[in-house]
């Protein structure tokens, strides 16, 4: 590991971090995030990082505002300390799913990408954001880093002759398109509705699930309300078992534990971006994307190209 580089990853990705400093061959760069009585956070880097090309490892998940404010802080306490490029890793990013305009709703991915600009960064690398129009909010360079050929190679043993690759709504078909490539599959997509943050409903499919075992792919499983939703409409135009589902970001929040208890799943590939706790999901496999970050991060470190482990164009 070069000296000169300094990895520092916040709270929200302390397992991640590890994985990928010592793939780096380095240890997380130190620093001290303490609280005062009323709850404000105030960061500290104790070590002078003039002429260090740093790196900012933190996702922003749940709790997004607390992780969100200690990324920011983190960032400021760099620059102060003398950072001469500052390169911020958010492994899932939260608030990309608010992307669109709805009446007098706010623009959630709009504010986010406002709010990090603030830190001074010099770069930004996201993973598998929820669609590639996120990347129009922000004005500094970004690459958009993807898990999907990890995912795919961790999803390949269990696919067979009849199996499918299955968008469960049309905002998962590029995404889907790309797994169907690496595994060589005919791909087919939900069209669902959102009637809230934890209800969907689904309407029917395009394209030929009969007598197909299905691979549902997308970016995140939430509360699990869209698998829920599209296991029910592939079962009935005739998706046969077993059902493998594969996603990046692993939120589980709400009562997704409770559904994906009683859905015929298989397997249940998942990045590591987000800490996954307890209590364990039957199905569940983890997959790392700590060999995707360590590797982004030695070439931008480098200044070399990112291209192939990006989201195609």
């Amino acid at each position: 590991m070069n000296e000169r580089w300094r990895v520092f990853v916040g709270s929200a990705s302390t397992r991640l971090g590890a994985e990928v400093c010592e793939r780096l061959e380095t240890a997380p760069a130190a620093y001290e995030c303490r609280r005062f009585p009323d709850g404000e956070m105030q960061v500290e880097i104790p070590a002078p990082l003039a002429g260090c090309d740093v790196f900012l490892l933190q996702s922003t998940s749940p709790p997004v505002e607390r992780h969100l404010m200690e990324f920011l802080l983190l960032a400021d306490a760099c620059r102060r300390a003398g950072a001469s490029r500052l390169t911020a890793v958010i492994p899932y990013l939260g608030y990309a799913r608010q992307d669109r305009r709805v009446e007098r709703r706010s623009l959630g991915a709009r504010v986010m990408a406002s709010v990090i600009a603030t830190a001074g960064l010099d770069r930004l690398m996201l993973m598998d954001v929820h669609t590639s129009a996120t990347e129009g909010f922000f004005d500094i360079p970004l690459e958009h880093l993807t898990a999907v050929p990890l995912l795919a190679r961790a999803a390949a043993p269990s696919m067979r002759e009849n199996s499918v690759v299955v968008a469960p709504d049309l905002g998962a078909v590029r995404r889907a398109r790309e797994y169907a490539r690496l595994l060589d599959l005919p791909m087919a997509f939900v069209h669902k509705t959102r009637l809230s943050g934890a209800d969907v409903q689904a309407h029917g499919i395009v394209g030929d699930v009969r007598n197909r075992a299905p691979l549902i792919v997308d970016d995140m499983l939430s509360t699990g309300a869209t698998v829920e939703a599209a296991i029910g409409a592939l079962r009935a135009a005739g998706a046969v078992e077993p059902i493998c589902v594969a996603v990046t970001h692993a939120l589980l929040v709400g009562r997704a534990r409770d559904v994906l208890r009683h859905l015929p799943i298989a397997r249940l590939i998942v990045g590591d971006t987000v800490p996954i706790e307890p209590p364990a999901v039957r199905q569940l496999e983890v997959t790392s994307v700590a060999p995707l970050i360590a590797t982004a991060i030695q070439r931008a470190s480098r200044d070399e190209s990112l291209s192939d482990l990006c989201v195609p164009a």
